[in-house]
Parts: structure tokens; C-alpha cells; sequence
């Protein structure tokens, strides 16, 4: 069964920096994307960065500049770098796939844990 494992959130203070990491565990053939989303208290789940098999990258608005996601030479890791981290930062960050598990299938979707991450002021 396929599952992600997150780690590296915490309590950092205003400016600070932090790195999340996310691992793949299971069966797999290949990883058409990789990602990290967010979701603040009483707020929708937004995208953070992504980047896709071919190394394209993509960031959120409010991330360009101070964020930077990476993979693994394996691609079966991503890795998110928070730099000059603000209070607004301050979430549930999500990992998220896109994983080819089965050859009869379309890929699946799986979704890390969460790790809080909260920036103090």
C-alpha cells in the first residue's frame, strides 16, 4: 500500500526557515507529480509549490521567492524549503503524489499526514 510520510514541521519565529520532507513508501512505477498544499485555520486548502516528472515547478502566489520544492535523485522524495517564513505561513502543510501503483489504473492520488507548521511573531 502506498503511503506518504511527512516530516519537518515545528514552531519557528518570524524570518526563520524550515524544511519539510515527504517520502514515498509502497509499490510504485512512476510519480507523475509531486506537491505541497497548505490549509490555514478556517481556510480552504491552497496550493504551496508543485513540480511535475519533468522537473517543472510551480508556486503559490504568496510563496514565490521565499519557497523552493525539490525531489531526490530517486524522485521517491520531495522536499519543501521554507525561507523568511511569515506568521500568515503558519498551517497544516500537506504532501501530496500523483502515483502510477497499478498498470490497469488511472494514477491515484495520496496525501500525506500534515505537519503543523506556526510562525511566531
Amino acid at each position: 500500500q502506498v503511503q506518504l510520510v511527512e516530516s519537518g514541521g515545528g514552531l519557528v519565529q518570524s524570518g526563520g526557515s524550515l524544511r519539510l520532507s515527504c517520502a514515498v513508501s509502497g509499490f510504485i512505477f512512476s510519480i507523475n507529480y509531486m506537491g505541497w498544499y497548505r490549509q490555514a485555520p478556517g481556510k480552504q486548502r491552497e496550493l504551496v509549490a508543485t513540480v511535475a516528472s519533468g522537473g517543472s515547478t510551480r508556486y503559490g502566489d504568496s510563496v514565490k521567492g521565499r519557497f523552493t520544492i525539490s525531489r531526490d535523485n530517486a524522485k521517491t522524495t520531495v522536499y519543501l524549503q521554507m525561507n523568511s517564513l511569515k506568521p500568515e505561513d503558519t498551517a497544516v502543510y500537506y504532501c501530496n503524489m500523483r502515483v502510477v501503483d497499478s498498470l490497469q489504473s488511472p494514477p491515484n492520488d495520496y496525501w500525506g499526514q500534515g505537519t503543523q507548521v506556526i510562525v511566531s511573531s
